[in-house]
């Protein structure tokens, strides 16, 4: 009706010209129009805070798929905590300071050493990191902006700020004046390339295999009267200049045994000895060596003198290796430790002990009292790798370079016993790509050991999903762990903030700029070394000056310290922190139970004795497609943003999301994954949608009113008593309970399959169910009543989803909320949620009935499969079999005639009585039972098969059977239901009956055909042909036309297909809007016309079909 008032709901386009990456774009430029993201902080503002911690990101690199992968999941929570009644600040972070920044100068100035760093000046070279922290920044905010993400990027915060590391120095500070710091040695991973030790997780992070040499070297005991030696087997010759003892296993059996040949007498663990060439003899059938004579006798293998446990060689003193460090045997070095680190799988059984390059060497050193704490520690290698002048026959050499030069000596010496090659899985640098080396270093710690109970107890008050990595992999590193080694011999960080004399003896901590100033005199405008190195504090006693230690801080205690610093706490921002801290949530990946997730525990224990948050979700790794590290080199996956473009970003945050990596288990990314998310869930979703749009203006245009989904007369108020109305409402409040509840416990990997399941339904059952009613088939007010419950249900979809598909949610938004009013929120994010409410009564039954509904229509598909029977084929009957009489009272009453259309049966019959059709027999459910029952299971098992039809009869009547004395419900066993087969016809055919049944749910359907049944499928058939010219025609759903259908012979086949058409006449008329009108094509004034053929019986009859403009 021209002129008719509207809602104002804008045509939409087709599914297949609806390009999602253009239409987000557009929504781009809305969000950026209306300032989205500050509306919603404005809407919200007053709300209950929802804190949320943004783990920084280096700027040095872009962002990779596990970039994006978290960046969603923080924007789905946030987004809907301010959607369900909170203010949610949200800060962008950046990690300024650390190896990645250094070893980008590193590379660009040519730096391969300390001293070139010096050379050119510390303020040189930190400039000069601080010009390329920002350099991807740009790059960063377009990427996580594109991706849908709502954070805020102007009030980012940054760790290499003065105001972030000051509340560093204070938190470092309260740390200290707790007692928790000490200055101590530790043997460290050591980086020989940046010069600098790296903390456990940064050397876990890139190991080769690799071919290191490997020596068994002769120790003399001290006094043995067959001049006995201890045989040390290592892969590391360069640690043997510092050997200071050897070690052996306190309980393990080892032997003293004497070569024949040279009468050499050496004690290894019994089971290693083998490690000694010729200690045994050769096996049956070995070849004997080139220079044997022919008739020469085969080693008989060494004597063996005596066995004894290790425990014996406890405190015996040998000859020390090297005479570099021999002077300090008079301090009891050069004697063996037991110790039951030592092992029975490698080497000989003889540990040598360096106790410089080995943590556990270190440990039992120190405990046995060969070392002692504080004092100096024999560590002869510099900065570089370097061996120092106290090794006068290799000083200079790289350690690495100098194992060759060793052995040689080694074997001059006569303490070469045996030498080889072993390949195994060595650490590396995982910036500079060196060889680490395991080195005592001086350092800082914090006693984490101290106050590991507490770490334990904390970590018991958060959540953690999935559980297991809190429950495990969490809570087995906290109750492992070890002093944290804070400091680091870098330039470019934040600096320690401690001073002290030249002796270590007295130690000042400054915990603010206000205490810098006033102790120095000085003013100070930057905390980084370049300006505040200089500066130097009178000495307590007066004599002389207190100076800066060397190192900066470990960047993982700036990323751990970000809950205050990012607010300038304590020196700004009291209140505003005390009230969001710990967080309400944050997230990263697996990597970082080990990394930041350990640092915030680690501070926040020592500092506030609280968890630094209260729920965190756990992501797992994304691997290429073939299960491998993604790689620019092997350029073995497809860029993010090419994959945003042709897909869209919604598609791949869905895609993400659903997916096991929200589980923290790994995703192997497909390309083709992302595109089934559009094809299976956004276009079904916008095809709904469309057809809703269709509708709503088609009825508009014959009602003349403006659709108005509120409207007493047919929306949610006017009580609508359709069955499928009733589902669809009580699935929607289901929806809405589930996912408050499930995003309430932060299980992510349970909502999205819920919603994809939820709008699968509302597609495939509640759309296609009711096309005709929605078209108005049944009447303006029952057509009003279907597309106002589509509306709220989309709608409600749009609400729930929107944190999940910011963008598509915000398209449709934009269309839908022209029929809510003027005063409806501009932007689907400035509205809330559908609050949980609820269920009504019967909504659980109707949605039970429902389900078994698709699942008799999917049943009722799969027997026409298996006859080749075409859906448009009718049958004459359709049976549903199940003993809950109200399901069947569903069946055979509201939902009877969906049933009876989605499989085209003339008639529809239920059945109470299982036997009637088939026979039951009962199965065990194996899950359920194994694990209860155990060894008992064997003998229920067979009870279970053993139970006759009327024993399950009784089981499914009372729920529950005892069997083998086992007392069993409804979990524990299957009923299966097998159809016996229909009874043959009267003319001896083949029965003309068959079913299909879930185990649950037992269709059969009458396949026998007559004429009658074959012309309904003929007359449908060429309704499909309608229907297809229309939509050729690009005719929309309300475009009226006149049908026309001219047969092109008069043969028998012919005849057939026009009594067909007309004796479906009336059904015919009914799914085109008007009848059929069986004549010849005008040859003028035709819209569309199209030669059609249809199979009938074993002839093809060729027709003409044309679509003429409405008189």
């Amino acid at each position: 009706m021209a002129g008719a008032p509207t809602c104002g709901l804008q045509d939409v386009k087709e599914g297949k010209d609806y390009h999602f990456p253009t239409e987000e774009e557009a929504v781009l430029a809305f969000w950026t129009e209306i300032d989205a993201f500050r509306a919603q902080l404005e809407r919200t503002k007053g709300s209950p805070e929802y804190s949320f911690y943004d783990g920084p990101p280096f700027a040095t690199g872009l962002p990779h798929y596990g970039h994006l992968l978290a960046g969603t999941l923080k924007d789905i929570v946030t987004r809907y905590a301010a959607c369900t009644g909170h203010h949610v600040e949200r800060r962008f972070g950046w990690d300024c300071h650390g190896l990645p920044v250094e070893h980008e100068i590193d590379k660009q100035l040519n730096i391969t050493t300390r001293d070139d760093v010096l050379a050119i000046g510390i303020d040189t070279y930190n400039e000069a990191c601080r010009a390329i922290v920002m350099r991807y920044s740009g790059e960063w905010e377009k990427v996580v902006t594109r991706m849908g993400r709502w954070i805020d990027f102007r009030n980012d915060y940054k760790t290499m700020d003065p105001s972030f590391m000051e509340s560093v120095w204070y938190a470092f500070k309260q740390l200290f004046d707790k007692g928790l710091v000490y200055r101590g040695f530790k043997v460290m991973p050591y980086s020989t390339g940046l010069s600098t030790p790296l903390s456990n997780f940064e050397a876990g992070q890139n190991y080769k295999d690799v071919s290191d040499p490997c020596v068994s070297v002769a120790f003399p005991l001290d006094g043995d009267e067959e001049g006995a030696a201890l045989v040390a087997w290592t892969t590391t010759p360069w640690t043997l200049p510092s050997n200071l003892a050897l070690c052996v296993h306190p309980t393990l059996e080892y032997v003293r045994v004497r070569d024949p040949a040279s009468g050499q007498v050496y004690i290894v663990l019994e089971s290693r000895l083998s490690e000694i060439p010729g200690a045994l003899p050769p096996k049956a059938g070995a070849k004997k060596k080139k220079d044997a004579g022919e008739g020469a006798a085969a080693p008989a293998g060494f004597q063996v003198l005596a066995r004894f446990p290790g425990a014996e060689l406890a405190g015996r003193t040998y000859a020390p290796l090297f005479p570099y460090f021999a002077h300090l045997k008079q301090h009891g070095a050069f004697k063996v430790n037991v110790d039951t680190y030592v092992t029975a799988d490698s080497g000989t059984g003889v540990v040598h002990q360096a106790p410089a390059f080995g943590e556990e060497d270190y440990c039992v050193c120190l405990a046995s009292g060969v070392i002692s704490k504080g004092e100096d520690l024999p560590c002869p290698v510099d900065a570089a790798g370097r061996f120092t002048a106290e090794v006068t026959d290799f000083a200079g050499q790289y350690v690495k370079d100098a194992d060759r030069g060793i052995i040689k000596w080694l074997k001059e010496a006569g303490r070469l016993v045996d030498q080889g090659q072993l390949v195994h899985s060595y650490p590396f640098c995982w910036r500079s790509d060196t060889p680490l080396l395991y080195k005592a270093v001086p350092s800082w710690f914090v006693r984490v050991e101290e106050i590991k109970d507490r770490l334990l107890a904390n970590n018991r008050q958060t959540s953690w999903v999935p559980a297991f990595v809190q429950e495990k992999r969490f809570h087995n590193w906290l109750e492992n762990a070890r002093d944290w080694a804070i400091s680091r011999s870098r330039f470019w960080g934040t600096p320690l903030p401690i001073w002290v004399s030249e002796d270590f003896s007295e130690v000042v901590v400054i915990g603010s700029i206000d205490e810098l100033e006033a102790r120095t005199g000085e003013k100070v405008t930057d905390l980084h070394r370049h300006f505040i190195d200089h500066l130097t504090i009178p000495a307590a006693d007066g004599r002389g000056v207190l100076r800066r230690v060397d190192e900066v801080f470990d960047c993982w205690f700036e990323s751990g310290s970000m809950p205050y610093a990012q607010k300038h706490y304590p020196f700004e921002n009291r209140d505003t922190f005390a009230a969001t801290f710990p967080a309400d949530f944050v997230s990263e990946g697996l990597d970082q139970t080990r990394g930041w997730f350990y640092t915030l525990m680690v501070l926040s224990t020592a500092l506030f004795d609280k968890p630094a948050f209260k729920n965190l979700i756990c992501s797992g790794l994304v691997l290429a497609a073939d299960g491998k590290k993604m790689s620019k080199r092997l350029k073995n996956y497809p860029d993010p943003m090419e994959v945003v473009h042709k897909y869209g970003a919604d598609a791949l945050r869905l895609y993400l999301i659903n997916s096991p990596v929200v589980r923290a288990e790994t995703l192997k990314f497909r390309e083709d994954g992302v595109f089934g998310v559009v094809k299976d869930v956004f276009l079904p979703w916008y095809n709904a949608y469309r057809f809703l749009v269709q509708n709503v203006r088609r009825w508009e245009g014959e009602t003349g009113e403006a659709f108005d989904p509120a409207s007493p007369d047919y929306g949610a108020a006017s009580g609508s008593t359709n069955v499928l109305d009733r589902w669809i409402r009580a699935a929607t409040r289901s929806l809405a309970a589930y996912v408050h509840a499930e995003m309430g416990a932060y299980r992510l990997y349970t909502v999205v399959p819920y919603l994809v399941r939820f709008i699968d339904d509302l597609t495939n059952v509640y759309v296609r169910l009711n096309r005709r009613r929605l078209k108005g088939r049944g009447g303006t007010r029952d057509a009003g009543q279907a597309l106002a419950v589509l509306f709220d249900v989309l709608l409600d979809v749009c609400s729930i989803m929107s944190p999940f598909t910011p963008f598509f949610t915000e398209a449709m938004y934009g269309n839908l909320r022209r029929a809510l009013g003027p005063d409806a929120p501009v932007s689907i994010h400035l509205r809330d949620l559908p609050k949980a409410q609820d269920a009504q009564e019967g909504d659980a039954q109707i949605q039970d009935s429902v389900r078994r509904m698709t699942t008799v229509v999917e049943l009722a598909r799969t027997i026409r499969d298996r006859h080749a029977r075409g859906v448009k084929v009718p049958v004459a009957r359709l049976t549903v079999v199940h003993p809950d009489a109200d399901f069947l009272a569903d069946i055979s009453g509201p939902l009877s005639a969906y049933v009876a259309e989605e499989c085209n049966a003339r008639a529809l019959e239920v059945c109470a009585d299982p036997l009637r059709f088939c026979s039951l027999s009962a199965a065990p459910e194996w899950g359920v039972l194994g694990r209860r029952l155990g060894k008992r299971m064997g003998a229920v098992a067979a009870g279970v098969a053993a139970l006759t039809q009327d024993q399950i009869l009784a089981f499914e009547l009372e729920g529950e059977v005892v069997v083998a004395g086992e007392r069993l419900g409804p979990g524990d066993v299957k009923i299966v239901r097998s159809f016996r087969g229909g009874a043959a016809p009267a003319d001896g055919g083949a029965p003309t009956e068959d079913a299909a049944g879930d185990g649950e749910v037992l269709v059969v359907l009458d396949l026998a055909s007559d004429a009658a049944l074959e012309g309904a499928g003929l007359a449908r058939e060429a309704v499909n042909r309608v229907q297809r010219l229309r939509k050729k025609a690009g005719l929309q759903a309300g475009d009226p036309v006149q049908v026309v259908l001219c047969l092109r012979g008069a043969g028998e086949a012919e005849e057939r297909l026009r009594a067909a058409l007309c004796a479906e006449a009336d059904a015919v008329a009914d799914a085109l809007g008007r009848a059929l009108r069986l004549e010849q094509v005008p040859a003028t004034g035709v819209l569309a016309r199209e030669e059609q053929s249809l199979r009938v019986g074993d002839a093809d009859v060729a027709f003409e079909l044309a679509l003429l403009p409405d008189a």
